[in-house]
């Protein structure tokens, strides 16, 4: 089995770390360099910075909190929110980041994932699904449609035909967060993020949901995912990564160790 990489994530709002429940009922949780340096110290293998509110409020991403945060790691950057053209990209990683998440902007034109790929090379370039359930198909199983705006507007696109097309256009990694599961604590949408690992060749990192440390192994062994974006069980102190990898490889699940 690939090792499989523990993801925190800084939801990012007017240059404060957040966190919601199914995108809505923000609440303040801290500053995002203390929260970065902790993180990076205690084992994680990336750090997302996702600023939610950027393309709500149609502006950029906030690049100087960007600085701030990745000072505070040796660990890879991935930051999103706002990100419209290759300039905003290159903006981005001129302040640290060495991936760039993309959800809105690539569904309104998707031939920026190409753009951002052909610039920057696939291994940089991360789509992010929200998705939320949209009814039973034909077929009898589930369906999810994919969400722009911070999960505010229903595209009607199917989000796992939307993986596929991402993956031809080049981007190098999906981020899929379900909706529905949200800052539930409940766990993860484990056939959202099944379907999505089964449509595509590339890495796939299952978001949304994570209450305990069962949940996470649980969406790691089950669905293929290379990896879990996990956020408030870590902010609010209820586990902490280290406790997290322990917990896996209990389970005989491989997880990414820092060379001593």
């Amino acid at each position: 089995m690939q090792a499989k990489r523990i993801i925190p994530c800084l939801d990012m709002k007017d240059g404060r770390v957040v966190k919601g429940v199914k995108f809505e009922d923000i609440s303040d949780q801290g500053d995002p360099a203390e929260f970065a340096r902790r993180y990076n110290n205690d084992g994680a293998d990336e750090l997302a910075f996702l600023d939610i509110s950027a393309t709500v409020e149609g502006r950029a991403t906030m690049i100087d909190v960007v600085r701030k945060v990745a000072a505070e790691i040796t660990i890879p950057l991935c930051v999103g929110g706002g990100i419209r053209t290759v300039e905003d990209m290159l903006k981005v990683i001129n302040a640290g980041a060495s991936k760039v998440s993309v959800c809105s902007s690539a569904l309104n034109r998707p031939e920026l994932l190409s753009e951002m790929a052909s610039a920057f090379g696939s291994a940089s370039v991360v789509l992010a699904i929200d998705a939320a359930q949209s009814g039973i198909g034909a077929d009898g199983k589930m369906t999810w449609h994919a969400y722009s705006n911070g999960g505010k507007t229903d595209t009607g696109r199917d989000a796992v035909e939307w993986a596929k097309t991402a993956e031809k256009l080049g981007a190098g990694e999906i981020l899929v967060t379900s909706i529905d599961a949200d800052g539930t604590g409940k766990g993860y949408d484990l056939e959202l993020t099944k379907a999505i690992v089964e449509a595509v060749k590339i890495p796939v990192i299952a978001s949304g949901g994570a209450g305990s440390l069962d949940q996470i192994a649980q969406v790691l062994k089950e669905t293929g995912a290379d990896a879990a974006l996990v956020a408030s069980i870590l902010h609010n102190g209820k586990t902490t990564v280290q406790e997290i990898k322990k917990y896996l490889e209990s389970k005989g699940i491989s997880v990414r160790r820092k060379a001593s």
